[in-house]
């Protein structure tokens, strides 16, 4: 979608008319708070804690909770739940998403898994046509009720709270229902996501009655007042309850009879797709896990991520180790960018073959985790990495029952995977005062999610069992099995210097999350970037496919060099002034060692995000 701007939610005289859910407003209602008049910046370095998200309400909201005392745990609850609010088409309480952690008390990394589940009675040929045997059409898989998973993102918050935060779930909930009570200003890219989803909106009724209640239900317009009482209620109630109202009760079985009763159509061609199966039992039975994280120490930095059923810190972690064993620092002194982002895209290649044939939920997949992460099978798979020439695509993955370190080795078959994951997610990144740090990507995973807002509650569902491997397979770790997470490529990042915070960061973007994660990594420790220009820097995305998937910025600056020196294919990724043909949204703070902070955001991507810092010294340059 074209870069148009993203919303602040300061209200100017000149906006006359707004829209609702069902009534007109003006605009003097909407919310006032200091920190929401000021312009959207993607750059901000000071004190105290910072925050950095795609959207300048979820940052003032994590910011007037620091500023309360809160700690970076109940800013970051506050920060989603906001996003809820002005990027439902992204993530919000029907979805769920992956929490790290950092204690500085403790100097210890902690995560918890708040990945969606599938139901009791999903069956394996859910997302099958039976007419013809073939998988449905992927936007009618999405836009159904069997693609809703058990939401985790309530259960997340809950968790978080209980082990870390300072306020309660209440308290941190009151922004988000501020926002949602007095509105935020529609901007180019809100009512562009309307419109592209607008097909898939218009069989859910309250879907319809949400996001398109403009005549001949058009998308709410451009520079309108858009509330949402329904969730603001719906917040309230889980403030005053407690998230066993979402998983109990009167909501639990409002949203099963929304998922159970979802209309369908017997069409391949038309939407939407068949209707669910899950039940109250799911919902009850819906728990967030606690987990290790991944850890991997890559040149003196100790870097945490996401153990599966994410896949995202064994594949950021293995392709680090990979890239361990080459010097890109020196290349890049060299003035050899070119050569470092080869081996980059090779590193990546490797590690998503390994990805694809391994990981998967490990309560149901015995996912060699600490075999991917070992160092020694790195070194072996460094082996495979040609410095001059790109290897043909796919590579093979490697062997983790026997690996030494030593080359060559035979490695094991190629795996046999599809990427299910949809490009649209968010994430956010948040410190306080005291040193402690959240890393958070949250997610109801395709744009607009299931499309299947839930009656009177204003937020949508998510089609996260999309992310399965549509055609069951007994060999493939991401078969639909009932019960089980889908494999996902969420990448939330801590790095630690000497037990310290030294960088947190994360993305959406389906799988380029990794990727975008990993190349964020790179351009900071190897090639020396600041932050801002590390996440501004031109991507691209090589996952173990025939074309590297790049920004055309990236193919302008490297692609004359990736392709006649080292063989790579390079295809552009999406339409021009598409939202397809940027990858990532990506977020960060870095830590200085003077106490300061420098927190960034996109400065173009998705309209450009908003960073900020609870005690800014001044505009000045920062470093």
């Amino acid at each position: 979608m074209p870069h148009l701007g993203r919303r602040c939610a300061a209200v100017t005289a000149a906006l006359a008319m707004s829209v609702t859910t069902g009534a007109i407003t003006s605009p003097a209602s909407a919310h006032s708070t200091d920190d929401r008049h000021v312009n959207k910046e993607p750059t901000a370095a000071g004190r105290g804690g910072a925050v950095s998200t795609v959207d300048v309400d979820a940052s003032a909201a994590a910011i007037e909770v620091l500023r309360k005392g809160g700690n970076a745990v109940d800013a970051a609850v506050a920060a989603a739940a906001t996003l809820g609010v002005t990027e439902p088409y992204s993530a919000g309480i029907g979805g769920g998403g992956y929490f790290v952690y950092y204690d500085a008390e403790t100097e210890e990394v902690s995560t918890i898994d708040g990945r969606e589940t599938a139901p009791a009675a999903m069956p394996a040929d859910a997302f099958i046509d039976p007419a013809t045997g073939e998988p449905f059409p992927f936007r009618k898989q999405a836009t159904s009720g069997i693609s809703v998973g058990v939401p985790g993102t309530p259960a997340t918050w809950e968790r978080a709270l209980e082990r870390w935060g300072s306020m309660s779930l209440a308290e941190t909930l009151e922004p988000a229902i501020e926002v949602a009570g007095k509105g935020f200003v529609v901007d180019g890219t809100f009512r562009q996501q309307t419109l592209e989803n607008k097909d898939r909106f218009l069989p859910f009724e309250a879907t319809r009655k949400l996001f398109l209640p403009g005549p001949d239900n058009d998308a709410p317009a451009v520079g309108s007042i858009f509330t949402n009482e329904d969730i603001a209620g719906t917040y309230e109630l889980l403030g005053k309850h407690g998230m066993d109202a979402f998983y109990e009760g009167e909501l639990a079985e409002e949203i099963v009879s929304t998922v159970r009763n979802a209309p369908s159509s017997p069409d391949p061609k038309v939407l939407p797709g068949p209707a669910g199966v899950m039940t109250v039992d799911d919902l009850d039975d819906y728990e967030a896990l606690d987990q290790d994280p991944t850890h991997v120490n890559y040149r003196g930095y100790d870097v945490y991520g996401m153990a599966p059923s994410s896949s995202g810190g064994t594949t950021v972690g293995e392709a680090l180790n990979i890239l361990e064993v080459f010097d890109l620092k020196s290349l890049a002194k060299a003035g050899d960018q070119a050569g470092a982002l080869h081996h980059y895209l090779e590193a990546s290649a490797l590690a998503f073959a390994d990805r694809g044939k391994y990981v998967g939920d490990p309560a149901f997949v015995d996912v060699p985790t600490e075999e991917l992460l070992d160092p020694v099978f790195g070194k072996e798979r460094a082996c495979e990495l040609d410095p001059m020439r790109a290897a043909a695509k796919p590579v093979p993955a490697g062997d983790v029952a026997k690996y030494d370190g030593a080359c060559p080795v035979e490695p094991a078959a190629l795996a046999d995977e599809a990427d299910t994951e949809n490009i649209n997610t968010t994430n956010l990144t948040v410190s306080d005062k005291w040193g402690n740090v959240v890393e958070y990507t949250l997610t109801i995973e395709q744009t607009g999610g299931s499309g299947i807002v839930v009656p009177g509650r204003g937020f949508i569902l998510n089609n996260e069992l999309t992310d399965f491997s549509p055609v069951y397979s007994e060999t493939d770790p991401n078969r639909i099995e009932p019960g089980k997470r889908p494999r996902s490529s969420m990448s939330p990042t801590i790095v630690l210097k000497d037990d310290e915070p030294f960088l947190a960061l994360g993305s959406p973007g389906g799988s380029t999350i990794i990727t975008t994660v990993l190349q964020t990594v790179i351009n900071r420790i190897d090639l020396e970037m600041k932050i801002e220009d590390a996440l501004a820097a031109p991507r691209a995305a090589q996952r173990n496919t025939a074309n590297v998937t790049a920004e055309q910025a990236f193919i302008d600056a490297y692609g004359t060099a990736l392709t006649s020196r080292f063989g790579h294919t390079l295809a552009a990724a999406g339409e021009p002034g598409t939202s397809a043909a940027e990858i990532g949204a990506a977020t960060a703070i870095e830590f200085l060692p003077d106490g300061s902070t420098v927190a960034a955001a996109e400065p173009a991507r998705r309209g450009g995000g908003s960073a900020m810092v609870v005690e800014a010294p001044c505009r000045c340059q920062h470093r």
